[in-house]
């Protein structure tokens, strides 16, 4: 093959990647997700789980946030739950005198408990996350 042939093919192959490019660009460009938040009280179903926020109690010392729990029988009760606010995304924080505290979920009968956040500015939103999905919970 001559020396033209083949940069030839070079530019045509070059083209079609920016071509490509420029279409998947314009693709992501254009696609629009959106985020549901869903009411106080609301249940949702995250892979094996189904819960809910029931109350967002706001203070200066701590945010705390009564859930509802069911699906998964010994699970950690206050693994995947979040707070976002202020820019933020926050852990859950151990309170020490905390009454009704997160600990175990029943796979039949709901379980309901207090996660506690710090305080933080701003309206807060709880999410959850489980088995790659995650569901949004506000005031």
């Amino acid at each position: 093959m001559s020396t033209r042939k083949l940069i030839l093919t070079a530019l045509v192959c070059g083209l079609v990647i920016v071509v490509a490019g420029g279409i998947k660009l314009f693709q992501v460009a254009s696609d629009t997700k959106q985020v549901e938040v869903l009411n106080l009280g609301t249940s949702a179903k995250l892979a094996d789980m189904t819960v809910s926020v029931d109350v967002i109690d706001q203070s200066s010392e701590v945010i705390l946030a009564t859930v509802t729990m069911v699906g998964v029988a010994g699970a950690n009760a206050s693994e995947g739950w979040r707070l976002l606010a202020g820019g933020t995304v926050r852990s859950p924080i151990q309170v020490d005198d905390l009454e009704n505290a997160c600990s175990v979920t029943s796979e039949v009968s709901p379980v309901t408990c207090v996660v506690a956040f710090e305080p933080t500015d701003g309206s807060p939103t709880i999410a959850y996350i489980r088995g790659g999905a995650q569901s949004q919970w506000s005031k």
